[in-house]
């Protein structure tokens, strides 16, 4: 039966439907990506970012479908990934926006959702181009509230029914409206992710189910940061003791249940509960706000021996200080996959590398950890990758400190800016040296084609060596070397015969054949110089630049 209302757990089944049909249809999203590169595709920047809104749902316990929505779009926010991931992340703020206060929703409430949330997509995205999600976003939105003038008293049902009908239409026609995807015989990858969280959200109102989506542990399964910092706001800390102790010489009537019953309390009262059992005696440990309350209840079943209890929030505050006492004035963080990439970043002053570029790309969380690690005033920012400048941007917007994002689209044109970045100098002077830095340069790669597409007049088969520079696959072969050849070949022609060519070579090539095709291209361009450097990236054979 149509309803013209919804509760807020009604809301909160057709999220989790809508993210577990967006993990089972993932991959099939990714293959309609145009540029066939091993990267951090739309359908797994999507699912990321979906993951992460679940697993800040999953802590909502609030039917209330303001509530529900806000959990949602502070989790997408945190986890969003690529410029899909932080676009998707701005839909749900919408939705945020438009539910506050609401215990329910109905179809009204979900247009007036779908436009807020369009809205802040569009200004999320500085050059917004028809084609992409967005068109599809907007088109549903433009119809929503069609339907919602033409039609009183419009079910959610039949609203959710029209958001799909509206949506593969503007789907269809996506090809239209940007060449490269007419070329490649694909539909937008973004606009299809859309779609089918929408479709998990009719299924469960039809009462249909998808495999329950599991959130990974940590949420988002973000890349590592070399962080040493645990700290987080005083205010945020929720029990602020940490408690230690054993029960020993325990009464007779100690039992297995009794065990379970203590460790249900201690639940109850707090949280990081281990409540562990041997022969003969307990080890007890919780973070809770009455230490006292809990040491009076252990003394009912033994007595306590090696108490410990630490105010965490004394511990935080002391971090806190000595934070400040050693904060700099400014920072770097770089986005960098191989050990050799970011062994270059470091030496050349980034405070933290965040590990990911080409194969993934990290969340907005992640980013902001890695601000913070950095201890700085000023922090800047290397994303090194179009598809991360746009999470770098809404880090820097919700940060506390002053972040500067230099957009970087490669590693080539971020390693050439942190050769400008100089700590001990102004900001505005270190932003407009790093940025006047890698305009020049030409970044090339060499990878492998993940699929079959045309691209730009080119046809590209499953497994195809490319050369790219910049944004364009220039070669296309079978041969490693002979690709990188030839790749080196035009961007030589389109700098100069004396330019200084880097090779970053990859770990699936070894030095011995990174230096023969340097050696090769020396013999052809005598006036040029050439560096060849263990990069260790994976999936990119060579990453190059000439400058």
């Amino acid at each position: 039966m149509e309803q013209l209302i919804i509760s807020g757990e009604q809301l909160r089944e057709m999220i989790v439907t809508g993210a577990a049909l967006l993990e089972r249809n993932k991959a099939y999203i990714d293959l309609l990506n145009v540029f066939p590169v091993p990267d951090g595709d739309t359908g797994t920047n999507m699912h990321m970012t979906m993951q992460s809104a679940i697993k800040e749902l999953a802590g909502c316990k609030s039917q209330n479908a303001g509530d529900i929505a806000a959990a949602v779009s502070m989790g997408a926010l945190k986890g969003a990934r690529g410029n899909s991931g932080v676009i998707l992340s701005q839909l749900w703020r919408g939705f945020a926006t438009a539910l506050k206060g609401s215990e329910n929703m109905d179809a009204h409430m979900l247009s007036e959702a779908m436009r807020l949330g369009t809205e802040s997509a569009y200004k999320a995205v500085m050059r917004p181009r028809e084609g992409t999600i967005l068109t599809v976003a907007r088109m549903i939105s433009e119809g929503m509230r069609t339907l919602d003038a033409q039609k009183t008293n419009t079910t959610v049902d039949a609203m959710v029914a029209h958001m799909i009908e509206t949506g593969e239409h503007a789907l269809d026609i996506t090809p239209q409206l940007l060449p490269v995807l007419k070329e490649a015989g694909v539909v937008d990858s973004g606009g299809m992710g859309l779609i089918t969280i929408i479709k998990g959200f009719k299924m469960a109102l039809d009462g249909e189910e998808v495999e329950t989506i599991v959130p990974t542990e940590g949420g988002t399964a973000d890349q590592p940061i070399e962080d040493n910092l645990t700290l987080e706001d005083v205010n945020d800390i929720k029990f602020g003791y940490c408690t230690e102790f054993f029960i020993v010489n325990l009464v007779d009537t100690f039992t297995d249940k009794t065990l379970e019953e203590f460790r249900d309390k201690m639940i109850e009262i707090g949280d990081s509960v281990v409540v562990a059992s041997d022969t003969g005696f307990v080890k007890v440990h919780v973070h809770s706000n009455c230490p006292g309350r809990i040491l009076q209840m252990a003394l009912k079943f033994g007595e306590i021996d090696k108490i410990k209890i630490e105010n965490m929030r004394e511990q935080n505050r002391e971090i806190q200080r000595k934070l400040k006492e050693s904060e700099k004035e400014i920072g770097l963080v770089a986005v960098a996959a191989g050990s050799g990439i970011s062994t270059v970043f470091k030496d050349l002053g980034a405070g933290a590398i965040i590990e990911g570029g080409q194969t993934m790309n990290p969340s907005v969380d992640t980013i902001l950890k890695a601000i913070k690690k950095v201890n700085a005033r000023n922090v800047f920012i290397l994303p090194n990758n179009s598809n991360i400048i746009l999470a770098a941007q809404h880090a820097a917007e919700i940060s506390e400190r002053n972040v500067i994002v230099i957009p970087t689209k490669t590693i080539m044109q971020g390693i050439s800016a942190a050769m400008s970045y100089n700590q001990d100098s102004d900001v505005e002077s270190v932003k407009a040296h790093m940025c006047e830095s890698f305009e020049p340069i030409i970044s090339g790669s060499v990878t492998y084609a993940v699929r079959s597409t045309t691209f730009k007049g080119k046809t590209i088969n499953d497994g195809d060596i490319m050369g790219i520079v910049d944004s364009d696959i220039e070669v296309v072969g079978q041969d490693i070397a002979a690709v990188t050849s030839e790749l080196l070949d035009t961007m030589i022609a389109r700098k100069s015969e004396d330019a200084i060519v880097t090779i970053f070579y990859g770990s699936d090539v070894t030095e011995e054949q990174a230096e023969a095709i340097a050696d090769e291209a020396q013999k052809k361009y005598p006036d040029a110089e050439f560096i060849v450097q263990s990069g260790g990236q994976p999936l990119y054979y060579y990453y190059i630049s000439a400058e």
